[in-house]
């Protein structure tokens, strides 16, 4: 090898651990949950690892309803939520919709099915574990198995008023929460 070629290698060889050291550091900062401090219901079963930390800021649309089992009685009902999803940085990862959906900058996305669910504190929403059905699109969600949603502050139905005179009206709630995503440990 020439000096030349010897130099350009060292070159090469400072930048590939400039990028090892960014990675690194990226994944340092973000919150990893201890599953086993989770209540039992919301905990990901064993033989998954977490792959993301996203928290995810916005609003939850309730409409006054007549329950379905009840005539003559009403209730706020969940319409729909939406979210933007930022990573422990506060860069904007992604979005969170009705489905629900997860979705990517990068263009991929999971739905998924609540398996379960245990109390938050008073005025908040539920913690929810969620199977998550296989991805659309290449990218962070790709394989994505579990998600959990933790940490949420707000988000419950209305305490305003719901009777015959509501029926139809619709109120936003502003919610926050952790989501905290799930695949397949290699």
């Amino acid at each position: 090898m020439n000096t030349s070629s010897v130099l350009s290698f060292r070159g090469l060889s400072a930048s590939l651990s400039a990028v090892a050291v960014a990675v690194l550091a990226g994944c340092a900062s973000q919150p990893m949950v201890n599953n086993a401090e989770l209540p039992e219901a919301v905990r990901v079963p064993a033989g998954n690892t977490q792959s993301m930390f996203t928290v995810g800021s916005g609003e939850i649309t309730y409409e006054c309803r007549e329950k379905k089992d009840m005539a003559g009685a009403f209730e706020w009902a969940f319409v729909a939520p939406v979210a933007t999803l930022t990573d422990a940085k506060g860069m904007v990862v992604g979005k969170y919709y009705a489905g629900p959906t997860w979705e990517s900058n990068d263009g991929s996305k999971v739905t998924g099915k609540q398996v379960a669910v245990s109390p938050s504190t008073p005025g908040n929403l539920p913690l929810q574990l969620v199977k998550a059905n296989p991805a659309t699109g290449n990218g962070a969600m790709q394989g994505v198995s579990f998600i959990q949603r933790l940490n949420t502050k707000g988000g419950v139905a209305p305490t305003l008023p719901c009777g015959a005179e509501q029926k139809g009206s619709k109120q936003i709630v502003g919610y926050k929460a952790d989501y905290v995503l799930y695949k397949p440990a290699m």
